[in-house]
């Protein structure tokens, strides 16, 4: 079941960890691919490292629309990072997709990735969406229908199997660095990286 516009408007942090478990789906003219998200990180409205944190722009715009779309944006000049659109409208935050476990698509993944280890694929932000063809072109668009979408974590039973969070701290920035906004599946193989600093399970 795709995931509505209800799910969406919970709080950010209850979003970034009911995500953990759920499917990331793009279906593209190349082949559909689809991942299992296994990490995720939260950006909230007056957190020095969210995007939104000073004003809205042209490039932080979609952080301020209605819940449930995407917010995809480039980091380096080079990666793109996809979001999750939270909070109400007018509101600048959004949950970054961190990790993904590829479930389906994975030969079209590892054609776009140049990269034939598994959990390799889509361990971090740049490589999940290289791997499941996210461009910025779909900025703004909604997670709630084809061709790009979030299912429950109950579609696939077979995938579905119970796990701890982990809460810890964010990487990669330095603003807002001691906030534990970052949520994992604890012991995953296709998590970025492991705890950075203290963590505790939930």
């Amino acid at each position: 079941m795709i995931l509505d516009k209800e799910f969406y408007k919970q709080d950010t942090i209850t979003v970034a960890n009911a995500l953990l478990g759920a499917y990331l789906v793009h279906e593209s003219s190349e082949g559909v691919t689809c991942g299992k998200i296994v990490e995720t990180e939260a950006y909230l409205w007056g957190d020095p490292a969210c995007h939104a944190y000073r004003s809205k722009t042209v490039r932080n715009a979609t952080m301020f629309g209605p819940e449930g779309y995407a917010y995809v944006y480039q980091i380096y000049g080079i990666h793109h990072c996809v979001n999750v659109v939270t909070a109400p409208e007018g509101v600048g935050e959004a949950v970054l997709i961190r990790a993904l476990e590829p479930i389906s698509g994975i030969e079209l993944m590892q054609l776009r990735r140049k990269v034939g280890v598994f959990k390799q694929l889509c361990n971090g932000p740049g490589k999940l969406v290289q791997a499941m063809e996210i461009t910025r072109s779909m900025d703004g668009i909604s997670l709630m229908q084809p061709p790009f979408y979030i299912l429950s974590p109950d579609t696939y039973p077979q995938h579905n199997l119970p796990f701890e969070i982990v809460t810890t701290t964010r990487i990669g920035i330095t603003q807002g660095a001691n906030l534990p906004y970052r949520f994992y599946i604890k012991g995953h193989p296709c998590v970025s990286y492991p705890v950075k600093l203290k963590a505790t399970l939930q």
